[in-house]
C-alpha cells in the first residue's frame, strides 16, 4: 500500500451502522437532526451515496425515508435532482408559526379544564429535564424536551385531529424553532417563557396560559425574523 492510500485510509470516515430492527425510524430521526441542525442546508441536494456510506444501510431505506421526510413537509422530491431540502420564505414560517400558536392557545384552555393531574405531571417531569439540559448547556437535549412538552400540551386537549395537524406543522418548523435559542440572551429567554407555562399548566389557569403561549410563540417568529433578517443582511454583502 503506498503512501497515499494509506493517508486516505486512515483518514476516511466509518460508517455509523444502524440497528436494522428500526431501521426506517432511525434512519429518519438522524436525517431530521440533520437537518434542524444545520448539517444539511436549505436548498441543498441529499447526496444518497453519501448518506447511505455514513449510515451504513442501502438506498432502499434512505429512500423511504426520504419519502417520509417529503411528507412532512421538509424535504423535496425533485425530478433529475433527488431530495433537496426544503426552503422556506420568511412569510411561510410566519403564518405557520401564527398558526401554530392558534392552535396550542386553544389546546391549552381545553387542557386547564380537562387534564388529569398525571398527565400535567407528565408535563412537568419534561420540564424539570429541559432545566436540567439547560443548566447543562445540552442544547440538543434541551431543544428535544422543548418539542416533547409542546406536542404533550396539545395531545393534553385530547382532540386527534388538533394533535395530528400541529405535529404536521411543528415538524416543519423545527429547524426554525432550534437556530432561535441560539444565544444566551435567546435561551434564557425561552426558558423563563417555558417556567411560567408549566406555573400556569400547574394552577389550571387557562388565561394565564394562554398569554404565556402567545408570547412564547410570538417571540419565537421573533427570533426567527431576526435570522432571516441576519441571512438577507449577509446576501447583500456577498452581491
Amino acid at each position: 500500500m503506498d503512501a497515499e492510500s494509506s493517508r486516505v485510509e486512515k483518514n476516511a470516515v466509518s460508517p455509523v451502522k444502524i440497528d436494522r430492527r428500526s431501521l426506517h425510524g432511525e434512519i429518519l430521526t438522524r436525517l431530521r437532526t440533520m437537518i434542524v441542525e444545520g448539517d444539511l442546508a436549505p436548498g441543498a441536494r441529499i447526496n444518497e451515496v453519501e448518506i447511505c456510506t455514513q449510515f451504513g444501510v442501502s438506498r432502499t431505506p434512505l429512500r423511504e425515508a426520504l419519502r417520509s421526510l417529503a411528507s412532512e413537509g421538509l424535504v423535496e422530491l425533485v425530478p433529475s435532482r433527488g431530495a433537496v431540502v426544503r426552503e422556506f420564505s420568511a412569510k411561510e414560517v410566519r403564518d405557520t408559526i401564527a398558526v401554530i400558536r392558534n392552535m396550542e392557545e386553544f389546546a391549552c384552555v381545553t387542557a386547564c379544564a380537562q387534564a388529569s393531574d398525571a398527565g400535567i405531571g407528565e408535563i412537568r417531569a419534561l420540564h424539570d429535564a429541559m432545566e436540567a439540559a439547560y443548566e447543562k448547556g445540552d442544547r440538543r437535549h434541551y431543544y428535544n424536551l422543548n418539542q416533547q412538552i409542546h406536542t404533550h400540551l396539545v395531545d393534553l386537549a385530547d382532540n386527534s385531529a388538533l394533535s395530528q395537524v400541529h405535529e404536521t406543522l411543528q415538524a416543519r418548523m423545527k429547524r426554525f424553532r432550534y437556530a432561535g435559542h441560539e444565544g444566551p440572551e435567546n435561551w434564557a429567554r425561552a426558558i423563563a417563557e417555558h417556567r411560567g407555562m408549566i406555573e400556569a399548566l400547574e394552577a389550571r389557569d387557562p388565561d394565564r396560559l394562554k398569554a404565556v403561549i402567545g408570547q412564547h410563540l410570538g417571540a419565537a417568529w421573533e427570533r426567527v425574523a431576526d435570522m432571516f433578517a441576519a441571512t438577507q443582511e449577509g446576501t447583500k454583502e456577498k452581491h
